[in-house]
């Protein structure tokens, strides 16, 4: 979901920028040589997943289709290339009639991927399509890698909820692009209000420290957000002595107290401490909330600890250790020429130090065990086998230039949470570890 499917306003830049110098460059190169309107078949995968993980989560999809239709040179655009000398004045007024009319399928978002997994497929003339190489890689590598790790932290949270709260610790709009991607990976919310007001995710937040450094007294802090939020509010109990912020908050709020909140110390000790105190004063139902530079590794350590909710920041939204899922951008056909009906050939890269890729327009299916648990992602490049007519993974996003296949958010997180259901057992632990399902080519 965004802002229009909310109703709401909002301005759509060109994306058209959102690239690199020797994109343009290649485009007058290849017009000159006549080869531009060569019809090429583009790929995005990765390599390989980053170390240790067991699955990668396909995010990002909505913003790429976003950004393909909002990919046009305006005159300002233009006015800058000519004055930079990027490219000549045949190729200015060829981009200046540019919009991408080609065709894009790909990988459901939500979905999970694997070493080879050709996540998306653009095809078109080579001009269109290689002009969109680094914005839709600079979505799905941020995207995919944030929703990865949000994944990571779903599977070590269980059931209890995961708000995620790093908009401080990014860049304002990779922020929001980062909640987006943290829903889409099994969290519940967010305190980004842009990501909110764009995207539809819930939100939430209550209050910080500066609350109550504010207030001569924590007690005259506690009363004021009381009186303001009502009971149900979230204190933060850990600016001054966490047990007397406990007392003081059930003496304040009752034990209709919403919850309270912890952000520092050792947290398995002081949630332990915490819950026996609430439970002493009758605050049974008053849950607890825990934030401080958590992770995974730190969510597992605490699922034994009375912990209702955990917040999330600077982890999350850096991808816990893997800021890029490394996808990227390949072309892997194209025709003989410039005429429509030509045939396509495949070409790969060939090249030392593991660079290499498979030549051909593929496709792409999950096999699946009696049980119906996943055991392996199989692409090929020929006919598709009978036996996967039925499950291909890639689906028509875009057709002759016109979106098919926007959806809400939470349909994304919901698929997501439904195919994380048929990985094999072994892709929940967190420990380093092979790709949890094998590539086959077939």
């Amino acid at each position: 979901m965004n802002s229009a499917d909310l109703g709401l306003p909002v301005a759509v830049p060109s994306t058209a920028l959102f690239t690199d110098h020797y994109e343009l460059t290649m485009l007058q190169a290849a017009l000159r040589a006549g080869t531009a309107g060569r019809r090429s078949v583009f790929e995005v995968f990765a390599r390989r997943l980053p170390e240790g993980r067991r699955y990668g989560v396909v995010a990002g999809t909505g913003r790429v289709l976003d950004a393909v239709e909002n990919f046009r040179f305006e005159p300002e655009m233009l006015d800058f290339l000519r004055e930079r000398r990027v490219v000549d004045e045949p190729t200015l007024e060829w981009l200046a009639g540019y919009r991408f009319r080609g065709d894009i399928s790909g990988y459901r978002e939500g979905d999970v991927y694997f070493p080879g997994s050709p996540v998306l497929r653009v095809e078109g003339s080579f001009a269109e399509a290689v002009l969109l190489e680094t914005v839709i890689l600079s979505i799905l590598n941020h995207d995919s890698a944030v929703a990865a790790a949000a994944s990571r932290m779903s599977v070590a949270a269980g059931s209890r909820p995961l708000l995620e709260m790093g908009a401080r610790r990014a860049h304002e709009l990779a922020a929001v692009a980062a909640s987006r991607a943290a829903y889409a990976g099994g969290f519940s919310a967010t305190s980004e209000l842009a990501a909110g007001f764009r995207y539809g995710i819930p939100t939430a937040g209550t209050s910080a420290h500066a609350f109550t450094l504010l207030h001569d007294s924590e007690r005259d802090a506690f009363t004021a957000q009381v009186e303001s939020l009502g009971r149900g509010t979230t204190l933060l109990v850990d600016t001054y002595d966490v047990a007397e912020a406990v007392r003081l908050a059930v003496e304040i709020a009752g034990p209709e107290l919403g919850a309270v909140r912890i952000d520092s110390g050792d947290l398995l000790l002081v949630a332990h401490r915490v819950r026996a105190q609430l439970d002493a004063l009758g605050a049974r139902d008053t849950k607890i909330v825990v934030t401080s530079d958590l992770d995974e590794y730190a969510i597992a350590s605490l699922a034994a600890a009375p912990v209702d909710s955990y917040g999330v920041g600077t982890r999350l939204v850096t991808g816990s250790g893997h800021p890029t899922a490394s996808m990227v951008y390949k072309l892997v056909a194209r025709a003989e020429s410039a005429d429509p009906a030509a045939p396509l050939v495949p070409v790969a890269k060939k090249s030392l130090g593991g660079k290499t890729s498979i030549g051909g327009r593929k496709w792409a299916a999950r096999r699946y065990d009696a049980e119906g648990t996943a055991e392996a992602e199989v692409v090929g490049t020929g006919p598709v086998p009978p036996e996967y007519e039925d499950g291909l993974l890639q689906v028509e996003l875009v057709r002759a230039g016109e979106v098919l296949a926007r959806e809400p958010l939470d349909t994304v997180r919901d698929r997501h949470l439904a195919v994380r259901a048929r990985l094999p057992l072994s892709a929940m632990q967190l420990s380093g570890g092979e790709p949890v399902l094998p590539t086959e080519y077939v």
